[in-house]
């Protein structure tokens, strides 16, 4: 009998936040045994064309091509998935020139915001940690627990970098159907990223941000994620079910930046079934949507 296969479609390379190459992510996939893995960096597809270029290379598994864009929803951060885009799409890449354009501003302001408080760092050093053209919060982390402020990453987020902290300051981010469109015109399905969070009346939340964002074309859900409860995931697929969307998933991996997110596994339990990936293929065939000409020809790990 053949043992199951597994994948992971939420993964980050150095192309923003993460650590690894993206030629790095899929040696680390094919070690793993993965049969698909998806790079959806935050807000720049400038890793794809590696990702894509070595993933056609390698036997036995499917590089997806993918983003990742922050909008906002109703105040709140909603991030949303592309899989399978074309990144030379003109429509997706005004967009994401718009939100890094947006993104280098709202460092600025945490910059100074650090200075002020005594920390020693500037948009250089910045400029430097940073090895792609989405630079972020994980990145000032880096900086500071380099320099000995802080031990850890969320140590960091705590102090200084999440909302309501010290330097916390906000960005200016498209509506999810700015996003969605793009995602659609680039020839991609559009999924929420990890939709349920750890708060009072998460259920409520969640299901509230899903209407609103079904009203602008979302295609789908990730009901695997590395730190869902087995009963967050219960919700999701519930709600997809209910709702017609496609179900998603992935590990959100970041290499060293977030070292206890592993690929494939997530915080270690975690296993996205193959079925995943062919359920996601059926939908976009039902929906007539064409796969990419950027994505792999024969597809080793398709039906």
């Amino acid at each position: 009998m053949e043992s199951e296969k597994f994948i992971d479609l939420h993964t980050h390379s150095n192309a923003s936040d993460g650590t690894c190459t993206p030629r790095e992510i899929l040696d680390l996939a094919v070690e793993k045994g993965l049969t698909a893995v998806a790079l959806a960096d935050h807000d720049t597809v400038s890793g794809l064309p590696e990702f894509i270029e070595y993933g056609a290379k390698l036997d036995n598994i499917t590089a997806v091509p993918a983003v990742e864009i922050s909008a906002d929803s109703s105040g709140r951060e909603a991030h949303i998935v592309g899989l399978f885009i074309d990144p030379g799409c003109e429509e997706l890449n005004v967009l994401l020139q718009e939100i890094r354009n947006n993104r280098d501003a709202r460092n600025e302001k945490i910059i100074h915001k650090l200075q002020y408080l005594g920390y020693e760092i500037t948009i250089d050093e910045l400029k430097e940690v940073s090895q792609g053209e989405s630079v972020g919060r994980p990145h000032f982390a880096k900086i500071l627990m380099d320099k000995g402020y802080f031990d850890t990453p969320q140590d960091v987020f705590d102090v200084c970098l999440k909302r309501g902290a010290l330097a916390y300051c906000s960005r200016v981010l498209p509506k999810p159907k700015r996003a969605i469109g793009a995602i659609h015109a680039a020839g991609g399905i559009a999924v929420w990223a990890h939709p349920m969070y750890r708060m009072k009346n998460e259920r409520y939340y969640f299901r509230r941000i899903l209407r609103r964002l079904m009203e602008d074309n979302l295609d789908g859900v990730e009901a695997y994620y590395s730190t869902f409860t087995p009963n967050q995931h219960r919700i999701v697929v519930k709600a997809a079910k209910e709702y017609g969307l496609v179900i998603s998933g992935g590990s959100d991996f970041h290499g060293e930046n977030q070292p206890l997110i592993s690929l494939g596994t997530g915080m270690g339990e975690m296993r996205i079934p193959e079925s995943v990936y062919q359920n996601l293929l059926e939908y976009m065939e039902r929906k007539e949507i064409p796969i990419s000409p950027v994505c792999p020809g024969d597809g080793q790990s398709r039906p």
